[in-house]
């Protein structure tokens, strides 16, 4: 696997799956209903590869995993901001699918098959405790945090497998989740979010 040192991003992001609140798959625990049907965002702040900007740009991911998450065989599918030029496709690519290390890369290692690789127009929002996204015709995403005993977010942090280990993940839930496209017609709500800040690098 070839790496690159001059990558970064920072920003935000969030995931919604259909497992119960909180999600059993971070600590390599069964999924709720036996297979995992996730979507995570990340809305890119600051970002910047090999002299390529990508400031502001948005990236979806989309995973089916038919079991055990941590035994991999995931089918993912990569959605990219339209608004992206080709050299920053070309970096997010090669970011987000592993080729340049980093977490992304740590993610990577648990795809069988990717399903493939689409622009499309997205909006991401994060607006205090909820996050939304809506990505074309495709998905519709809308979460909010859980509050804790004491009020505030209730967090997990460093648990053995999640998107983002830079920050600890708000648990939320979903209020609405659809995706549709590769043969998949997802749609449920009630289920298991997290949000967070996130830094990449290799």
């Amino acid at each position: 696997m070839s790496t690159s040192n001059s990558w970064h991003l920072e920003g935000s992001y969030f995931e919604a799956c259909n497992c119960e609140t909180a999600c059993p798959c971070v600590w390599f625990n069964p999924p709720s209903e036996g297979d995992c049907k996730l979507l995570v965002a990340w809305h890119i702040d600051k970002g910047r590869s090999e002299g390529v900007t990508l400031d502001g740009l948005n990236v979806v991911l989309a995973c089916y995993a038919p079991g055990h998450m941590k035994e991999g065989n995931w089918q993912a599918a990569l959605y990219l901001d339209e608004r992206a030029d080709s050299a920053q496709s070309d970096a997010l690519v090669r970011i987000f699918s592993g080729q340049s290390g980093g977490h992304p890369a740590v993610l990577a290692g648990f795809v069988g098959q990717v399903l493939g690789v689409k622009h499309v127009p997205m909006t991401y929002e994060a607006l205090g405790e909820e996050r939304r996204l809506l990505m074309s015709d495709l998905a519709e995403v809308s979460i909010r945090a859980i509050d804790g005993i004491a009020g505030g977010e209730a967090t997990i942090a460093n648990p053995p497998l999640c998107v983002v280990p830079s920050h600890p993940s708000v648990v939320a839930k979903s209020e609405s989740y659809r995706y549709r496209d590769y043969g998949f017609d997802w749609e449920f709500s009630g289920r298991n979010g997290y949000f967070s800040p996130f830094v990449y690098h290799p």
